[in-house]
């Protein structure tokens, strides 16, 4: 089983580096655009049905993705919403240290929760999709959260992901296993985690 975990296109708010989580803001032109050229990168290879997170930028990204490879839509899959921020939702990205410098948002969705809830779309999409080759376009924080529990590091060492790329994982030997993030080998991937993770011991 081959899972394509593709972040959605650029919104006014990526661009204007606002916290979006759950607030349904649809893409801009430049998001749909990133979404026609993340489909001519993937058609490249066999997939069998887009699936996605069912919040309006997701979804978008994944009809667009679907139109253009002469795909299926297979549905929406709460389990691959973004994670909720609760009050930094709509705040900038600069302001997040005034006003939050713990990251504790009021009313936001634990960093521990959101993985297990990523993997558990995952198994769903398995077994409603059994055997197929399947695209599901979710979220930035969804899916390097959802990596990181396959993986086993913490989410704050993976990259950051640009819009519209794509991450591999295959179910093989009886569990989840990533094979790219973001367009790049899980190998290379693994070096900057381990410096990462190395760098934090040594600052604390």
């Amino acid at each position: 089983m081959l899972i394509a975990l593709i972040r959605h296109g650029q919104t006014d708010w990526n661009l204007a580096a606002r916290m979006q989580g759950r607030t349904d803001i649809p893409l801009n032109d430049t998001g749909r655009e990133q979404a026609r050229i993340a489909a001519s990168a993937l058609e490249r290879e066999t997939w069998d049905v887009v699936v996605s997170s069912p919040l309006g930028r997701a979804r978008e990204t994944a009809e667009i993705i679907a139109g253009a490879l002469g795909l299926p839509f297979g549905g929406s899959y709460d389990e691959l919403t973004e994670q909720n921020f609760g009050a930094a939702e709509g705040a900038f990205a600069g302001e997040l240290d005034t006003h939050w410098p713990d990251r504790d948002f009021a009313g936001m969705e634990s960093n521990a929760e959101v993985g297990p809830r990523g993997i558990r779309g995952l198994d769903r999409i398995a077994r409603e999709h059994a055997g197929a080759r399947v695209l599901a376009v979710a979220h930035g924080m969804l899916i390097r959260h959802t990596l990181a529990t396959i993986s086993g590091h913490e989410m704050r060492h993976y990259p950051k992901l640009e819009n519209a790329t794509s991450s591999l994982v295959r179910f093989t030997d009886a569990a989840w296993r990533v094979h790219t993030v973001g367009g790049v080998d899980f190998d290379e991937v693994l070096i900057g985690l381990d410096e990462r993770a190395a760098e934090l011991r040594l600052a604390s």
